[in-house]
């Protein structure tokens, strides 16, 4: 299969074209960095990327990713991850690509996953913050493309997930940034934000074989969540890097990391998922945390 991956240079997309390139596929890069680079709020520059690259199927994951910053460039956000991905449908349309996977956000639940304690996918959307609603839009416009021009386009809603190399403006390697730098400088303490949510974490490595096989195996106008099935207070999360720190550290909490409006608890239902693909995760979340402190350990 040969497949165009956008975003192709973020963090999930280093480990989907690794993944994509294990399982024998000849991979093309869409994305705005690197040598020939194409941002995809340049509707004629993506349409010819597309036309270039002639792909069976196109993975699109290039956007804004970071729901915290949505809050004070709500514009860019939209550009980026609607009119991207309306730029990206429309040029698979034109190319004829087979299959089209267009990466969501759980954040597209928001008050929603307030009030329903497993989130599946028939639920309604009613996303609070500037991110959710880009997410949720750019879904619809997936779906106006399946319906009136025909696009084989299956959606995800992508939950937390987390591994080796994320950015430390996330949570888990945020974290483990700070317990390494405490390690280091003999720090006593751990900064943190809202240590009573509850999120649905995955290893990014889990989640890119999920994408993979819903492009064979999703059915096109459907939406999949991808995650764990279970939830986890960050407490809990923070709890367990801090025992497997090198010293004794204890956590505070500062005001400054703790966003405006936040989504109490975010735990979906992978049922769909399995049921399309068979698809099980392959790493515990223990595992994954470990792997994240040994990557922030050997950075410098």
């Amino acid at each position: 299969m040969k497949a165009l991956v956008t975003g192709a240079a973020g963090f999930v997309g280093r480990y989907l074209v690794a993944h994509l390139e294990a399982m024998g596929d000849k991979v093309d890069s869409l994305d705005h960095h690197g040598p020939d680079p194409v941002d995809v709020t340049d509707s004629d520059a993506v349409r010819d990327r597309v036309a270039e690259s002639a792909p069976d199927a196109v993975y699109h994951l290039a956007g804004v990713s970071h729901v915290g910053s949505s809050w004070s460039a709500p514009l860019e956000v939209f550009r980026i991850n609607t009119e991207g991905a309306i730029n990206v449908l429309r040029a698979c349309v034109d190319s004829g690509v087979a299959r089209v996977l267009v990466t969501g956000s759980a954040d597209a639940y928001g008050a929603t996953a307030a009030e329903i304690d497993v989130l599946r996918e028939d639920l309604p959307l009613r996303p609070l913050s500037p991110y959710g609603v880009s997410k949720a839009a750019a879904e619809l416009c997936a779906l106006q493309a399946y319906l009136a021009d025909g696009l084989a386009v299956t959606c995800v809603r992508a939950f937390n997930h987390t591994g080796p190399g994320q950015l430390d403006r996330f949570l888990v390697p945020s974290l483990a940034r700070r317990i390494v730098e405490a390690e280091r400088t003999g720090a006593k303490d751990v900064k943190v934000g809202n240590l009573d949510a509850i999120r649905d974490f995955s290893d990014v490595r889990d989640v890119v074989r999920a994408y993979r096989l819903l492009v064979e195996h999703g059915v096109p106008g459907e939406v999949y969540n991808v995650c764990s099935g279970s939830g986890v207070r960050v407490a809990d999360i923070a709890g367990r890097m801090l025992a497997a720190a090198e010293t004794e550290l204890s956590l505070s909490v500062d005001p400054a990391l703790v966003r405006p409006i936040e989504v109490p608890r975010l735990i979906g239902s992978n049922e769909r998922l399995r049921a399309a693909t068979g698809w099980e995760p392959a790493h515990t979340l223990e595992a994954t945390l470990a792997d994240v402190l040994s990557y922030w350990r050997d950075q410098p």
